[in-house]
């Protein structure tokens, strides 16, 4: 039996090299259809690019307690804004210090851009509060002398203004919209029953308050009375300088009420998580909440203590920044999970949810600028960096044509199929997970070019190396893709190396280039193994490359090749007669 010969396998894809073509035009077909489906037929484009809003915000600490400014906390603040942004699905927004007290936020123009705008700076202090009173939202008629009176330290209205508030129905009713959308609703209890707290809320007057007590109660009723809800200042302005501790007043959000609220009861910082869902019940929004563990007692606690009050002393009110969101009313004492439903939409309840599971910002920010990022610029520049890169690209097609001819072609279609990948990927992965096209993010693909042009050099000049030995076309492809390739994997490594370094330890749009030179690196590897080799491959088994053609970019006279390698081997005469 004959030994089987070596180097007559499949090494490299040499025998099969349609399944590596195959492979790699079905995933071009793939991608390209996914990007039609997704409705997605070009790349997000970035603020420099599209267009956007770049809003300046300097840090505000609350009176003697100035050292809050500090690294720790913008830091903090950083996170959380950009968690906002993006949880709202805004893409590529960047956020950054300045200097010690300032935070850039620079939104890219999009469908949530609006609301992130609202939502980047918000303080978020946010408590769940009794209420003690509600009424109208315009200012009530001073108090007679004998209700004021009445005023209790717990700072709750006189009977004259609790009458005004419309008794049962003083809660805001479902009709009462927050900007626009509906948000007053029901908190329901987990499907886990729990017992109703066995304490009773404490007196809403103390006949023994001190003159001190009833004066602060009787101003806190002049405020109350006085609050008029109908602009946005006014709103924001009704509970200013207070702390968790105080009883305070507070607009709803849209101006349709007012209330007094209790202490504090339980904090943002209680609210583990928090989604918008949609009741498979009622079909409508709500926004679903999970409390931490200490969060969970303290809210099972205060729920059972409202629980056994009558409306509007039932209601918990959850405010925000001092305006009240949502004002439910509480039937039974509520465990670690709960929901809050109501007339909301999808949006809304987004945005509710959004701004509980991102909690707190540690510093109150105020807007110094707001400005209107035009794409002009970024399209002028957009322009001459796509110029910039169509010269490179066609000195390199111009080099490529001059000192390889032939082979030229090879590589001109290996530099389209990753240009397609390239920009098929990049369209899919704005809506997948928000890349967004940048400057720099374009630079990084144009650098691209010269790093996939160089794998194409390295394996034709062993080609050509192994035809200087004296070697045929089709051995010589094959003997040269196994050095070829271990110099083309290790200079990827190192280019995609750094490209992960600098994407680790930058922000903002350099991490745009980093991430697109990181792609298109990957790439690369993809379409040397997948799509040239396998080409180099059959073009050495046809006539024109094979034989060497003066155009072929191979002509062995021209490559300097020495004569064919021939294996001599030394022949003896014969000494016995039955070996001739």
């Amino acid at each position: 039996m004959a030994a089987p010969k070596k180097g007559r396998g499949p090494a490299g894809g040499q025998g099969r090299p349609g399944r590596s073509l195959a492979l790699i035009l079905i995933a071009m077909v793939a991608l390209t259809g996914g990007m039609f489906l997704a409705d997605q037929p070009t790349p997000r484009l970035g603020i420099d690019l599209a267009g956007g809003t770049s809003i300046t915000l300097e840090a505000k600490a609350e009176p003697g307690q100035e050292s809050a400014i500090n690294k720790t906390n913008m830091d903090t603040a950083v996170q959380i804004m950009e968690r906002r942004v993006n949880g709202l699905g805004v893409s590529e927004a960047e956020v950054q210090t300045q200097g010690d007290r300032n935070i850039i936020v620079n939104i890219p123009k999009g469908t949530n851009s609006a609301q992130a705008r609202e939502q980047v700076g918000t303080t978020a202090k946010l408590y769940f509060r009794p209420v003690l009173t509600v009424a109208q939202g315009t200012p009530t008629p001073a108090p007679s002398a004998s209700s004021s009176d009445k005023a209790s330290p717990s700072a709750t209205p006189s009977a004259s203004a609790s009458d005004k508030a419309s008794s049962p129905s003083a809660k805001p009713s479902a009709s009462a919209t927050t900007q626009g959308r509906a948000v007053t609703g029901a908190l329901k209890a987990d499907s886990t029953p729990t017992p109703k707290a066995s304490t009773t809320p404490e007196a809403s007057s103390t006949p023994t308050a001190s003159a001190e007590e009833q004066a602060a109660a009787a101003d806190l009723q002049k405020k109350f009375e006085a609050l008029d809800c109908s602009s946005k200042a006014s709103r924001s302005k009704a509970s200013q300088g207070t702390k968790a501790t105080d009883t305070v007043v507070a607009c709803e959000q849209d101006g349709s009420a007012k209330y007094v609220l209790g202490p504090a009861e339980v904090d943002g910082t209680d609210v583990d998580s928090a989604k918008a869902a949609i009741n498979q019940q009622t079909g409508q929004w709500i926004v679903q909440m999970e409390f931490t563990g200490g969060g969970a007692k303290k809210f099972h606690t205060t729920t059972g203590k409202l629980a056994q009050q009558q409306s509007p002393q039932n209601q918990f009110a959850i405010a925000l920044d001092g305006e009240v969101v949502s004002a439910p009313s509480v039937s039974t004492a509520l465990s670690a999970n709960a929901e809050i439903s109501g007339s909301f939409d999808q949006q809304s309840a987004e945005e509710l949810a959004n701004v509980l599971s991102y909690g707190a910002l540690p510093l109150s920010f105020q807007e110094q600028s707001v400005t209107t990022v035009t794409a002009a610029l970024g399209g002028e520049q957009l322009r001459a960096g796509l110029i910039a890169g169509a010269i490179g690209l066609a000195l390199v097609v111009i080099y490529l044509v001059a000192y390889y001819r032939g082979l030229a072609f090879i590589a001109l279609l290996s530099l389209l199929v990753s240009g397609i990948l390239t920009y098929t990927i990049m369209s899919l992965l704005g809506p997948a997970i928000g890349f967004a096209l940048n400057l720099p993010a374009v630079c990084g693909a144009i650098v691209a070019i010269g790093i996939t042009a160089d794998s194409f050099i390295v394996y034709f000049e062993r080609i050509r190396d192994e035809i200087r030995e004296g070697r045929t076309l089709r051995p010589a492809v094959e003997r040269a893709w196994p050095r070829a390739r271990r110099t083309i994997l290790v200079s990827d490594f190192v280019s995609f190396l750094a490209a992960a370094v600098l994407f680790v330890v930058t922000v903002g749009k350099v991490q745009g280039f980093a991430f697109t030179l990181g792609l298109t690196t990957l790439l690369d590897v993809v379409v040397v193994f997948l799509f040239t080799k396998p080409v180099m491959t059959l073009m050495a088994r046809t006539k024109f490359f094979a034989s060497g053609h003066p155009w072929s970019g191979l002509d062995p006279k021209r490559l300097g090749a020495k004569p064919p390698l021939r294996r001599s081997r030394r022949v003896n005469a014969p000494t016995d007669p039955k070996e001739a």
